[in-house]
This record gives structure tokens, C-alpha cells and sequence, in this order.
């Protein structure tokens, strides 16, 4: 019970259970208050079974759509189950079910709304407002609200249950839909941006990079790696992650007594080499590869760690006005999270490439060989080694417990 996850949880099967048996008069009706705990205590479980079911078909197709497509039919049959329990065990009223479609209805409409209210507080915790998990269960109490009282046939409330899940919804996958079209019909020529932790960065990055200038003919790419993510500096902020060691470089994070049981804190692994050497070995490798002259690195730090990537977008478009913006994405997971803000920055043309080599910075930071530039090697086994300068590509660094500064 420590977790603020588990408290919403439970606080919202106590307000599923009020909310119908208010609206439907079921106070003790046994179907109502199973359902109501069975709710209650698997809430946050399901968040994440969710979250991998969208992760999947994302991997999959690599489209936005497919994701979100894979994330409502298990909601739709979760919520279907519910609906004919509640209905079988006479915890609702007819009248106000067949008012709104009946259980298949009343499973669609929850669902939609659902899913829209689940994705505007993602969107609001990508711009540093409330947590994550907390700010779904959130969305989805409103939802469990205006479903009860819409079944009921309560005034007014079931115009809203049913808006809410066409809008939100609807809405919601007919954006992605739009994207995914975008990302298919995409016209040539402009910039392309490439975001992620790029820790390190490694042979597939390379790829898509090559790949993208070659088939969207881009005058050139922006590269722009993650500082300190968000989700880590808001958890270090809390108390509930710290730095535990350093080792070869990477700094290894664990999380504390503070931290939440139900949240995922290290969804791309927990070593992170510190970005000033992420962004080194970016250079090198791009070097090396022959591609500096299409591919700038940027380090907008203040910008960052402000703003995130939607404020790195809106400091490109400044310096670029009026140019076609392109956004580049693997099929993974911090691809799919990179597509999702370009899509709420708007007029980003999408261009992925489904991830299907063996090549991940997960293997590299476990002692895979083979999957970076020749030249992250090297610096890597010059930092692993603990060498007081690190010197690569004609250029010669300070080496500081793994952070990389140029000069001597």
C-alpha cells in the first residue's frame, strides 16, 4: 500500500462501486461489489499488461495505429467481461443500458474514453504535469464515473459518456491513423530529426540515419540524444532513484524505499553513460561513417532540461523556419516514445524502419562486440580501462569517472 499506484487503484474500484450503485440503486447487489474489488486490485496490473500489448504491435508494424489497436481489444473484452457480469448479476438498470447500446455499447464506449483519457494525461506527464500511472487512473475514474451514470440513463450524462468516448477515443486513434498515412505518403526533401538515449550509439542508429537521408532525400539530419530523461530526473527529484556505482563508465541507477513498486523505471535498462560521452561517441561514430556533413549533433542542455524534446523541436523549427521536418524512428521502444512527440508537435512527416537486427545498446552495455562503430569501441575500452585522457578520431578527451570533456 505504499504505492501511490496501488492507493488510486483501490480508490478507483471504491468509486466504481459507489458510482454504479449510486446510479443503479445496487448498494449490496454481491455481482457489483466483486466486480468493484476485482477492479480495485487489478487496476495497475493491467496498466502494464496494456502498455506491453501496445509495445508489442508497435515493434510489429511499427505503426502507431496497430499499437493503440492492440492496446483497446484487450480493454474491449476486459470491459465486455465486466458489463455482462454487472448485467448478469442484476447490478444495472436495462433501460439505461439499452440507452447506450447494451453491454457491447456500454464496453465500447468505456473503452474509447478510457483509452483518450489514458492518453491526455500521458500528455500531460510528458510536459512535467503529475505522474504517470496516477494520471491514467485519474483519466480512468472520470471514465468509470460517466459510465455509471450513463448507463443509468441519468440526464445529460450519457450524452457525455457517449462524447467523451468518441472524442477522446475516436479522435485519438483517428490521429494516429492520420500519422501512420503520413509516414507512408511522406514528400522528399527538408530535415530529418533523430532523438533518443543513444547509449550508445551503435550500427543500427548508423542505418537509420544512412537510410532516411537516402530515401526521404534529407539535406540533412538532427541528432539530438536525451540528457538526463525526464521520467529519471523527476523519479531522482522524489527520492526515489539514485546513482548506486559507476562501472566502466556507466553510471548504474537503482531505485530506493521511496520509489513505486508499480512503476517501470528503467524501461531501456538501468547503465547510462553520461550524455556529454553520448554525444562524443555520436560524433566519432558519424565521423567515421563518412556522414558529419549531413548530421549535426545538437546539445541544446537549458532548452532540454526545460522544455524536453517538444522544446529541441521548437528551437530547430526557429532556426529552420518554413523547412519540412522529418522524424526518424525505430520500431522499439524509445522509437515509438520519440513518434509519439513528434505527432504532438504536428507537421512531422514519420519515417521508421521496423527493428529487426540482433543489434541493441542493452547487449553493448552487457559486453556485446561487434555492434558499434570501430571507433565506440575503442573510446568505450579506453573509459572501461580508466585512462585519464581518452584520445579517438584525432581528437583528445578528459576522462572524469566516464564523462568525456575535449581537451587536455
Amino acid at each position: 500500500m505504499r504505492s501511490p499506484s496501488t492507493r488510486t487503484a483501490a480508490f478507483v474500484g471504491l468509486l466504481s462501486y459507489l458510482s454504479y450503485a449510486h446510479a443503479h440503486g445496487g448498494w449490496a447487489n454481491p455481482a457489483l461489489i466483486g466486480v468493484s474489488l476485482f477492479v480495485g486490485a487489478f487496476l495497475p496490473s493491467y496498466a502494464r499488461l496494456g502498455n506491453k500489448a501496445e509495445l508489442w504491435a508497435n515493434d510489429r508494424f511499427g505503426f502507431v495505429s496497430a499499437g493503440r489497436l492492440a492496446r483497446v481489444l484487450p480493454q474491449y473484452a476486459f470491459n465486455l467481461a465486466v458489463f455482462w457480469i454487472m448485467q448478469w448479476g442484476g447490478a444495472l438498470n436495462p433501460v439505461g443500458m439499452a440507452s447506450v447500446g447494451g453491454v457491447a455499447g456500454a464496453a465500447l464506449v468505456t473503452t474509447l474514453a478510457s483509452q483518450g483519457s489514458q492518453y491526455v494525461g500521458l500528455f500531460l506527464f510528458r510536459r512535467g504535469i503529475g505522474d504517470a500511472d496516477r494520471n491514467v487512473l485519474i483519466g480512468a475514474s472520470i471514465s468509470v464515473v460517466l459510465a455509471a451514470l450513463g448507463t443509468a440513463g441519468v440526464a445529460g450524462a450519457r450524452e457525455a459518456f457517449l462524447v467523451s468516448g468518441v472524442l477522446l477515443g475516436g479522435v485519438l486513434f483517428g490521429v494516429g491513423l492520420l500519422s501512420d498515412i503520413r509516414s507512408v505518403t511522406a514528400p522528399s526533401g527538408g530535415i530529418g530529426l533523430f532523438f533518443g538515449t543513444f547509449n550508445p550509439f551503435h550500427l543500427s542508429h548508423l542505418e537509420i540515419v544512412r537510410r532516411a537521408i537516402e530515401e526521404r532525400r534529407l539535406d540533412k539530419v538532427v541528432i539530438h540524444p536525451t540528457l538526463v530523461p525526464r521520467l529519471h530526473a523527476d523519479a531522482f527529484r522524489k527520492g526515489q532513484l539514485r546513482v548506486a556505482r559507476l562501472e566502466d563508465g556507466f553510471q548504474i541507477y537503482e531505485t530506493t524505499d521511496k520509489a513505486d513498486v508499480n512503476v517501470d523505471y528503467f524501461p531501456s535498462g538501468r547503465m547510462f553513460l553520461p550524455p556529454e560521452t553520448r554525444k562524443v561517441l555520436i560524433e566519432l561514430a558519424l565521423d567515421e561513417a563518412g556522414l558529419s556533413s549531413k548530421v549535426e549533433v545538437a546539445f541544446f542542455r537549458e532548452i532540454y532540461d526545460r522544455e524536453g524534446f517538444p522544446g529541441v523541436i521548437a528551437e530547430i523549427r526557429r532556426r529552420h523556419p518554413g523547412v519540412r521536418l522529418h522524424g526518424l524512428h525505430g520500431s522499439d521502444i524509445g522509437g515509438m516514445a520519440v513518434r509519439q512527440i513528434h505527432d504532438e508537435a504536428g507537421g512531422i512527416y514519420p519515417w521508421r524502419i521496423l527493428r529487426r537486427d540482433e543489434v541493441s545498446a542493452t547487449s553493448i552495455r552487457r559486453g556485446a562486440r561487434g555492434m558499434t562503430a570501430g571507433v565506440v569501441a575503442d573510446v568505450l575500452a579506453q573509459i572501461s580501462s580508466g585512462l585519464p585522457a581518452v584520445t579517438a578520431g584525432g581528437r583528445r578527451f578528459r576522462n572524469d569517472n566516464g564523462v568525456l570533456t575535449e581537451g587536455d
